[in-house]
This record gives structure tokens, C-alpha cells and sequence, in this order.
């Protein structure tokens, strides 16, 4: 009984020594934290897709947050954009940074890729875009139809992909939102020093010496 006791205080002190490092100290140094100027919330339609990017598993395979140059040149050298700021992640709960990178960072996608043209025909199927590419499809967020209605979206495709007799592919509303949360993904607006200074440094070895694109003064 009597070993019992110091174990049990030392399980309690190391309980509220991470309680107090990883919940209340994050929380108060990001107390002042606002949303940009240029992050607007997310619409209904964004929001609906952003369901969808949980419910298709796309945070097992992309992540959305870029890091700096002083952790590393891959992510900016790929154009995925400047280091994430917390500030980025105002209007996003839960966030959905994510931990793999079978794909590529997402965080600024819909600035890189802007036709929604592209990201459907991408969504339905990858390989008709990338030979290459490893990306699951995912035809049933589509309809194939004989004839397209009037308000139907047509996923456009290269001739070895698209459906037989002459059929068309359509875009379900499922589609239609995940599309739009993917487009409202962009963060490349410039940030304050400020800000910039509230981020995890992680690895940085010189972060004075990281480079200073998208820091606004």
C-alpha cells in the first residue's frame, strides 16, 4: 500500500502536467486569435461538403496544414503555400489537419485547382486526370443517365471513360458540395507577424531565417 500512493500522486501529477501543456496553455496563447480579413465562414453548401470530406474518408489520405521552410522546402516547393496559422482554422470545428499524406496538402487546394470541371471529373474518376494516380473513385456520389436534365451538372471525361450508349455522367448534390467545400479551401491571404509567431514551430532550427512570403507587416 504504501509504493501504491507515490504512484498514484506521480500518475496524477504527469495527468495534470499534460492537461495544463496540452489543453489550458494552447488555449490561452490562442485567446486573441481572430479571423482574417479574407477567411469568410463557411456557406451551407461548403459546410454540407465538408461533411462529405469526413464521411469519404478523404483526412485519412490529406492533410491541411503546410509547413514552414525551416521544417522543410517539400511543401513549398509543391506550391501547397505558406505554414498554416491558427488563424487559418477559425471557422473550422473540428479541424481537419489530418496526419498521412498519401495525397497531397489540401489547405490551399481550391487556389491551385479553381474549375469545378476538374475536381469532378477528378472526384469520379482520378486515373482520368493522372494515369498514375492511387486515389480511390467514387462513382457513387454520380448518376449515369441517358439524357442529362436541364439542371444537371455533366462530368466531362475522355472518351475511354465515359459510359457506353452514349450515356452521361452526372454530378449527385453530394458531389455538388464536397466540390464546393474543396473550392473554399484556400488560405494563401497574407498574415501578420503576429500570427505567424502563434504557430507550432516544431522543427524549425532558425525560424529568423524561414522565409517571410505571405507575412504581411
Amino acid at each position: 500500500m504504501n509504493r501504491l500512493l507515490p504512484l498514484l500522486i506521480g500518475a496524477i501529477g504527469i495527468l495534470l502536467l499534460a492537461t495544463l501543456m496540452l489543453v489550458i496553455l494552447p488555449a490561452w496563447q490562442l485567446r486573441s486569435s481572430e479571423p482574417p480579413e479574407q477567411l469568410q465562414p463557411y456557406t451551407h453548401e461548403q459546410l454540407l461538403g465538408r461533411q462529405q470530406y469526413v464521411a469519404n474518408g478523404c483526412i485519412y489520405c490529406h492533410s491541411q496544414q503546410p509547413r514552414a521552410t525551416g521544417q522543410t522546402l517539400f511543401d513549398s516547393a509543391r506550391g501547397w503555400g505558406r505554414a498554416s496559422t491558427p488563424a487559418d482554422y477559425f471557422y473550422d470545428t473540428p479541424h481537419l489537419l489530418g496526419t498521412m499524406r498519401t495525397g497531397p496538402d489540401l489547405l490551399n487546394v481550391g487556389a491551385r485547382m479553381k474549375s469545378r470541371d476538374w475536381h469532378l471529373t477528378h472526384l469520379y474518376q482520378p486515373r482520368a486526370i493522372f494515369d498514375w494516380s492511387i486515389m480511390p473513385s467514387y462513382p457513387y456520389m454520380f448518376d449515369v443517365k441517358d439524357e442529362p436534365a436541364e439542371d444537371d451538372v455533366v462530368v466531362r471525361l475522355p472518351a475511354e471513360f465515359q459510359p457506353p450508349g452514349g450515356r452521361v455522367v452526372v454530378a449527385t448534390q453530394e458531389a455538388l458540395h464536397l466540390v464546393d467545400y474543396l473550392l473554399s479551401l484556400d488560405r494563401t491571404y497574407p498574415v501578420a507577424k503576429e500570427e505567424l509567431e502563434k504557430r507550432d514551430r516544431g522543427y524549425d532550427r532558425r525560424p529568423e531565417t524561414a522565409s517571410n512570403d505571405g507575412i504581411a507587416g
